[in-house]
Formats: C-alpha cells, structure tokens, sequence
C-alpha cells in the first residue's frame, strides 16, 4: 500500500501459519506478554511496533482479522493526504 507494508504471512515449519503486523503501542505491550505471540522477529528488534501471532488457531481468526484491520489503518494514516487519496484510501 503506497510502498508501505502492514501486514506479512509466513510460515513455521514446527507451528504453521504466522502473521505479523503493526501495532499501537498500547497493543504492543499487551500482545508481547500473550500466549501465541512475541514482537516479530528482526522487526521488534530494530525499535518497530511490530507484532507476530506464531500460534494460530481457528479460534483466532476474527481477533488476527481485528488485528491486521488496526494495521492497515496505523500504515494508511502515516501516508500523506496526497497519497491517501491516489490510493483511494478513506480513513
């Protein structure tokens, strides 16, 4: 999204599925201290509010959806009106 990234999908060979994604500062602190999550790997460790759900279950498919929305939202709003508005993006 206008060179930005919010969001990114991988793969654990031993756990599955993992997502990371940006986070609100608030949600970083929480998030770090729950089960199935930790600051993503290179990205936390270089001062980025960056989340990874390493655990992924059926059960967290609408709270991952919630996340990854927030996400969108936090890098959309960094972008310049100008931008936000080329994309066609409305926050």
């Amino acid at each position: 999204m206008g060179g930005k990234v919010f969001a990114i999908g991988g793969w654990e060979k031993s756990r599955g599925p993992a997502f990371s994604f940006k986070t609100s500062n608030l949600n970083f602190e929480i998030l770090k201290e729950e089960p199935g999550y930790r600051p993503a790997p290179y990205l936390a460790s270089r001062g980025m509010k960056w989340i990874q759900m390493y655990e992924s279950v059926r059960d967290n498919d609408g709270e991952l959806q919630k996340y990854l929305e927030s996400s969108y939202r936090i890098v959309a709003s960094s972008l310049t009106k100008k931008k936000q508005k080329e994309l066609g993006i409305s926050i």
